[in-house]
Formats: structure tokens, C-alpha cells, sequence
């Protein structure tokens, strides 16, 4: 068991990943580990490790190979993030609504 393995908590069924946790999968691509066995280690399933995958794959050296990065795959987790919820009522008609100067 390796440091980052024995210092974090285990990962909760249907929780979000943490930054933490996608580091860990950034590492474990190099290393030439399984999207399977990532799962194993993190305690989810294997198609939210390749969803991650495929939010957080960049191009580099002009779209000659392609990496998992953990902190791309953070930034677009939070993009998405705050698309996310129900929108205000007032929001959906706020584009209607015009400014009327009142008369002192």
C-alpha cells in the first residue's frame, strides 16, 4: 500500500471524485494500470473512472498523443458543476424585465 493509498479516505458510492482521487488516476494511467483496476483501488465503478478519463484527456504535441491530466479534468468537472441545479424562476424572465425609472 503506497502513501496516497493509506492518507485518504476511501471513496464513497456515489459521491463526486475528489482531486485527490484524480490525481491518483493521472498516476496510475503512467504506470500503465487498468481503467479497472484504478476502480478497484478507488471502490467505483469503471465507467465513472473512463468517464473521468474522457472529460480530462488533453492533446499534446499537436494532437499526436493524448493524456489524462488531473487538474483538466478538475477544471471541467467544476464547469459543469455550476451548470448543474435547478435555475431561479426570476433568472428564466430576467431577459424580459425592463428597467422603469421612478419619478421622485
Amino acid at each position: 500500500m503506497d502513501f496516497l493509498h493509506s492518507a485518504m479516505n476511501q471513496h464513497v458510492k456515489g459521491k463526486h471524485l475528489s482531486f485527490e482521487e484524480r490525481v491518483i488516476i493521472q498516476t496510475r494511467l503512467k504506470d500503465g494500470c487498468s481503467i479497472r483496476a484504478i476502480a478497484r483501488e478507488l471502490g467505483c465503478s469503471a465507467s465513472k473512472i473512463s468517464y473521468e478519463v474522457r472529460r480530462g484527456t488533453v492533446s499534446l504535441y499537436h494532437g499526436k498523443q493524448k493524456r489524462y491530466k488531473a487538474d483538466q479534468g478538475q477544471s471541467v468537472y467544476q464547469i459543469n458543476r455550476c451548470h448543474c441545479g435547478r435555475k431561479s424562476a426570476f433568472l428564466k424572465t430576467a431577459g424580459r424585465l425592463t428597467f422603469v425609472p421612478t419619478v421622485v
